[in-house]
């Protein structure tokens, strides 16, 4: 299954540039690293929302969680980075109740347990 209308796929510019791509943030110091090793840089967050997108595009839902809030969608793949690597994550995105458009959660690596 493909994410509902993922050609809508919405990626705050504040979920790139405070929390994806922020080495100054506590909380996702490790989730900046690794997109910056890939070539993402904070300077051109949409690099990173449009990757994001691409992948909400290619990529299978390999979960749906719901409840009362919406549905998160979760996808796993290769990721089109800037420096052609392409390294393998796991991103999440939620389609809120009432609403049809999906919005960025998280996005980070993806490791063999997750699989």
């Amino acid at each position: 299954m493909k994410l509902p209308n993922r050609g809508r796929a919405y990626v705050a510019q504040e979920k790139t540039t405070l929390y994806l791509l922020n080495r100054d943030n506590p909380d996702s110091e490790s989730k900046a690293n690794f997109f910056s090793r890939f070539g993402f840089d904070i300077e051109h967050w949409d690099d990173l929302a449009e990757a994001l997108r691409i992948h909400a595009r290619r990529h299978e839902v390999v979960s749906i969680m719901e409840n009362e809030r919406g549905a998160r969608y979760v996808l796993d793949g290769e990721l089109k980075a800037p420096d052609g690597r392409n390294p393998n994550v796991r991103v999440v995105w939620m389609i809120d109740k009432g609403r049809d458009i999906p919005r960025l959660i998280t996005a980070y690596p993806r490791r063999r347990r997750d699989a």
